[in-house]
């Protein structure tokens, strides 16, 4: 039995068990996944074929989130000196096919014994409990503070002067009188006389 699904704007042929690579999805490690954009489907009797899609569900199980090799883009204009050179890492999530089924059905997740989150409760609680009593010590520095004589403020500073003195030097200094182009004297036509 295999099915083709679309996402991340390619089609995929999976099959179960199989393990394939996507564009990236928003979903962490050990989560489930269903697929719902299925184009073609084959049970092994007969081929069914969506227009566009088909009402059954892919379901899979993430296995992790990475990156793909680096590819390398490289950009060049011959005889002009111009060479550019980029790398580039596309973001994947690698998944595992659990279930090929007609009809849509809800993910379900691998169930897997979690100890250890129980363990990080007991810490985060207790630092919490220690954590409680240094708020009460500050509330009582604060309500002692206004008893004090309060301080007084320094005068707000005024903004600095902006400067013309960039102004009044351009204004200063005369501009140099420019002198006019020199005339050229007009051309005179001078054409040889005729002897009669």
């Amino acid at each position: 039995m295999f099915a083709v699904i679309r996402t991340g704007g390619k089609q995929y042929k999976v099959a179960k068990d199989s393990i394939i690579k996507v564009e990236k999805l928003e979903a962490e490690a050990g989560s489930a996944v269903a697929f719902t954009d299925v184009l073609m489907l084959n049970d092994g009797k007969d081929l069914k074929v969506g227009s566009p899609t088909l009402e059954a569900t892919v379901s899979g199980e993430v296995l992790e989130q990475k990156r793909d090799r680096k590819i390398v883009v490289f950009k060049k204009k011959r005889r002009k000196n111009y060479r550019r050179k980029a790398g580039h890492r596309q973001h994947l999530t690698v998944f595992k096919i659990t279930d090929i089924a007609m009809g849509i059905k809800k993910p379900v997740a691998a169930k897997k014994a979690a100890p250890k989150p129980a363990a990080k409760d007991e810490q985060a609680e207790a630092a919490k409990a220690e954590a409680a009593p240094k708020p009460a010590a500050k509330t009582e520095a604060k309500e002692a503070a206004p008893k004090a004589a309060p301080a007084k403020k320094a005068p707000a500073k005024k903004p600095a002067a902006k400067t013309t003195a960039a102004k009044t030097t351009a204004a200063k200094k005369p501009a140099a009188a420019k002198k006019p182009a020199a005339k050229k004297p007009a051309a005179s036509k001078t054409t040889p006389k005729k002897e009669s």
